[in-house]
């Protein structure tokens, strides 16, 4: 089904698969994971009943929200959406980095001719959620997602810390990054969140130790 025009003020999410091009040395794994991208990504924007659409490019997905005019809503509808395809693309073992921003963002439907499709995208939030995805700072790590918070209504993630809105209750902020709220879609509770930073932190410590031995291995001639 065709995404239908829009205009306005809405969320939006920019994704993509963690570590593609590493896989595009291995074709076979590339298809994989696109497949499983697209299948999931419609799956996951099916199930949200009209009020989340997207479209997918190579190894990026561009969401956004509409059909609701309180923020908190919004937002929570895109973060559903989030966290069920992160979870399948999990199962595939595979990883994406989302960006989500909120602004001006317009979608338009053009007239298509054999061979060439034309849908222009353009706003505010889009240019911000792309950008923080591809160079923002601190830079996005595997497999996670975070909320821009310049622009970003108030109300749109209140209340923080219950559930009383479904999932803004896994909205947090990380270590010292007080530019985003980083959404913890592989957790269920706000408690997990310290054990998991410390888990993730160990991980990426012992690959740099990895590293470092491979270095010295190779300067030492063993």
């Amino acid at each position: 089904m065709p995404i239908r025009q829009f205009e306005g003020a809405t969320f939006v999410a920019f994704l993509d698969i963690s570590g593609f091009k590493e896989l595009m040395k291995d074709g076979e794994r590339a298809w994989s994971a696109l497949n499983v991208l697209y299948q999931e990504g419609y799956n996951s924007i099916r199930a949200s009943q009209g009020t989340v659409e997207g479209l997918f490019v190579s190894d990026s997905g561009i969401l956004f929200t509409r059909n609701d005019d309180i923020p908190s809503t919004m937002l929570n509808n895109l973060l559903k959406v989030v966290q069920k395809l992160n979870r399948r693309m999990l199962e595939s073992n595979y990883m994406l980095t989302t960006s989500i921003a909120y602004g001006s963002f317009k979608f338009q439907e053009r007239i298509e001719f054999p061979g060439i499709g034309k849908n222009p995208i353009y706003g505010n939030a889009y240019v911000q959620a792309f950008s923080d995805n591809a160079s923002g700072l601190p830079r996005i790590e595997p497999g996670f997602c975070r909320l821009v918070r310049e622009n970003l209504p108030p109300e749109s993630t209140t209340p923080i810390g219950t559930s009383a809105n479904g999932l803004l209750h896994l909205l947090a902020e990380r270590r010292n990054d007080r530019r985003h709220l980083y959404f913890y879609w592989n957790l269920s509770r706000t408690s997990e969140i310290e054990a998991f930073e410390r888990e993730y932190t160990n991980a990426y410590s012992l690959k740099y130790s990895g590293m470092l031995k491979a270095l010295k291995r190779g300067a030492n001639g063993v």
